[in-house]
């Protein structure tokens, strides 16, 4: 087939790009600008135009829209009026999945590291929403194998059409609920149906929402409180890693800090306990390095250490906040430097209380501006609502020579070249945080 991708330089759809290239597919695609995404695309022999033009809509048999494009979109316009099929994201996974056994991963926070810790782990092919570390992609293409470890989305309702052989859920914490139109009911019965059309499920017991089906859905339950025992934090080549007694299978060692990488190491396991001999699965374990942009140390050096991380719900900064603070005390550094950019005025303001309270124990706080993603500007007093911290209101930051420097109306503030230092954030903080923007 020829399929066109409009809003290819996501990294969820890029991924459904490069997997259908993959499979033989003529593919091509569009975005509002280049960045490195459309960059590596291109390098794989994709065509990929820039902007939106409705020239680029010519013979396709396909087109797929990402969940942000416009019924107005020029391109879905001239492929409408050329009769070509259009598909939003959620509904194409119907067609690209449908001959894969699904290895599926939902939930708010954790699903990239999951799923890239089961893509370790196992032998198949494998579509993430972030990097592996250890692959160098976000898709592994395995034509050896019909298995597909799969990172599913909540955010469009895209999950349910993953068509899962294996239902993994590592949590149900509401988000994204303007999709939902804040109907919690409608939110929860979602993951009910993507968990009930799933031969295979493994899911957290300890989950607020996901415990109320204990009695009814036939699962593999994870109760983290009690199978989860002895975690420690050790450095294995001066590499982060947490060290933990599984139920009854004995120690594993896991990259990355904290019971959280912990929860998503067990819920792996069980689900690769499935097909796998339990010391296979521990020594493949052993290959997952973590994911770009997820406690992604991007410098190192006797005097200070600076990490990208792309936190942007309180819950995944406070789960990650406690890890860096556990790496400092090891790493014998007394100052942690947290620089935030904000990710949606809609989940800025939805969560405030719990984003005040999610930088406990950093001794400096640097906000940047809110990263809109396309949203309107409301108004939010960072100042006033943060102010127990040691803050720094600033427009962005740059790097030099592994010290960063923070700017504010185009002036040098200070610099940062001392102890942890760590950006938070989904918007470009990451290019800032690189030295790369």
């Amino acid at each position: 087939m020829k399929i066109h991708f409009i809003g290819i330089g996501g990294i969820g759809i890029s991924g459904l790009a490069q997997f259908m290239h993959y499979k033989g597919h003529e593919v091509s695609g569009s975005d509002i600008a280049d960045t490195i995404i459309t960059k590596n695309l291109r390098s794989q022999g994709i065509k990929v135009s820039v902007p939106h033009c409705s020239s680029a809509i010519t013979d396709q048999d396909l087109v797929i829209h990402s969940a942000i494009i416009s019924p107005e979109n020029p391109e879905v316009v001239a492929a409408k009026a050329k009769g070509i099929e259009v598909l939003a994201r959620r509904e194409a996974l119907l067609k690209i999945l449908n001959d894969s056994k699904v290895y599926s991963v939902a939930g708010a926070h954790g699903k990239s590291t999951t799923t890239a810790i089961l893509t370790a782990i196992m032998s198949g092919s494998a579509i993430i929403g972030a990097e592996s570390k250890a692959f160098g992609s976000n898709v592994r293409y395995n034509p050896n194998t019909d298995v597909m470890l799969f990172e599913a989305d909540e955010s469009d309702g895209s999950f349910i059409n993953s068509n899962p052989y294996c239902a993994i859920v590592i949590n149900a914490e509401p988000e994204h609920m303007e999709y939902y139109d804040y109907n919690y009911e409608l939110f929860y019965d979602s993951y009910k149906t993507f968990i009930n059309s799933a031969t295979c499920r493994v899911l957290n017991a300890e989950d607020p929402f996901l415990a109320t089906l204990i009695n009814s859905v036939d699962a593999k339950w994870l109760y983290p409180s009690k199978d989860i025992t002895n975690i420690e934090f050790v450095l294995i080549n001066d590499e982060p890693h947490t060290r933990f007694t599984f139920k009854e299978l004995g120690s594993f060692d896991v990259w990355g800090f904290g019971k959280h990488i912990a929860l998503d190491a067990a819920l792996a396991i069980l689900a690769a306990l499935d097909s796998m001999d339990i010391e296979e699965i521990r020594e493949n374990l052993l290959l997952f390095k973590g994911i770009k942009k997820r406690f992604d140390i991007v410098g190192a050096e006797e005097s200070r250490v600076i990490i990208d991380d792309y936190g942007h719900h309180p819950t995944e900064i406070k789960a990650t906040f406690e890890s860096v603070k556990e790496y400092a005390l090891l790493k014998g550094f007394d100052k942690i430097t947290a620089i935030w950019q904000p990710h949606k005025y809609s989940r800025t303001i939805d969560n405030l209380d719990a984003f005040i309270k999610c930088f406990e124990g950093a001794q400096e706080l640097i906000i940047l501006p809110v990263w809109s993603a396309g949203e309107a500007s409301r108004d939010i007093d960072f100042k006033e609502k943060f102010k127990r911290y040691n803050l720094t209101m600033a427009d962005n930051i740059t790097r030099a020579n592994n010290t960063i420097t923070v700017i504010k109306d185009k002036e040098e503030l200070k610099t940062l070249d001392k102890g942890l230092i760590i950006g938070f954030g989904a918007g470009d903080i990451t290019y800032q945080i690189r030295g790369t923007a």
